[in-house]
């Protein structure tokens, strides 16, 4: 059974005639009455009762009748939203964020967004380090905002932002007066560290040189807890600097660079490279590259982004 036969069964009982039926639907008379044979084979009943030049439905074509018009309604209805979809975006998207890109980045990419786009909900999949990119590519969620690199050859990446880590320190800290420190400034000092993901990584590079002699206070897997335990006196840490500018300017905190050369931080949009992208997908591509602070030709490649674009 398929939606073609349905429609000339629904015009034969409209019309009360194959022959017309026929006409409105661009077929020969037999191939109208082969549809109708295969139907009634199909159903294992008689849906017409032929009276001479005369037909009328069955009692069971009476009732496949009301169900035929259901679901070719259905198909339409379906049809309509689809179109409507193209039109105006809906549904929603999951984008995978650790705590730091949630509180930092996110809130004016989501607010532009849904400025565009007000009936796609935007649902945030909170998760740290590699677990971003697991999330993407597990189709757990649309989009990801992961540290770069990301090497796999399943996504497409885009960065979308730079930051320098910095030294976070009380404003009244010895070190705070220094233009930039080194591993060694901080062997003193207790210090207070990301659980994992790629700041830590760097800081355990750049940290090397005197691993056996820094003094680790706690390990911590929250931004804000971090900032709240160096206010409290209870160590240094490390940081990009937009994550806690907000302090420096309310005089709680100063941001020292580090040396010997700056410790900068990538962060990349990441979805898969065999996802189709809707409208709405896209859209948020072309939200997030408005907002992008990378420097061109980075920040281009999607600017204009529309429907048709990459998939």
């Amino acid at each position: 059974m398929d939606l073609d036969q349905l429609h000339t069964f629904l015009e034969i009982v409209r019309l009360k005639s194959f022959s017309k039926a026929a006409q409105t639907c661009f077929r020969t008379q037999p191939a109208i009455s082969a549809q109708i044979r295969q139907l009634e084979q199909e159903l294992n009943t008689s849906l017409f009762e032929r009276l001479g030049t005369r037909i009328q439905l069955t009692p069971a074509g009476r009732i496949f009748c009301d169900y035929a018009e259901q679901i070719l309604d259905l198909r339409r209805r379906a049809q309509n939203s689809i179109n409507e979809l193209e039109r105006v975006p809906r549904g929603e998207l999951v984008i995978a964020a650790n705590e730091a890109t949630c509180i930092y980045v996110l809130p004016n990419v989501f607010s532009e967004y849904k400025k565009r786009f007000p009936n796609v909900q935007l649902l945030v999949d909170r998760s740290y380090g590699g677990h971003v990119t697991e999330a993407v590519l597990d189709n757990l969620a649309d989009f990801g905002f992961a540290q770069l690199p990301v090497q796999d050859k399943k996504l497409q990446v885009l960065q979308v932002y730079t930051d320098e880590i910095k030294l976070l320190t009380p404003a009244d800290h010895p070190l705070a007066a220094l233009p930039a420190v080194s591993c060694q400034d901080v062997v003193p000092y207790p210090l207070l560290l990301p659980k994992g993901g790629a700041t830590r990584s760097k800081m355990n590079q750049w940290l090397e040189p005197v691993e056996d002699l820094i003094q680790i206070s706690m390990e911590l897997d929250s931004t804000e807890m971090i900032k709240r335990f160096v206010l409290a006196g209870m160590g240094l840490s490390f940081m990009a600097a937009s994550h806690f500018q907000e302090g420096v300017v309310a005089g709680q905190f100063k941001a020292v660079s580090l040396a010997p050369d700056p410790v900068m931080r990538r962060l990349g949009l990441v979805y898969r490279k065999d996802k189709a992208l809707s409208k709405a997908g896209l859209g948020f591509i072309q939200t997030v590259m408005n907002r992008a602070n990378v420097p061109h030709p980075e920040a281009s490649q999607f600017a204009g982004v529309a429907p048709g674009g990459p998939r």
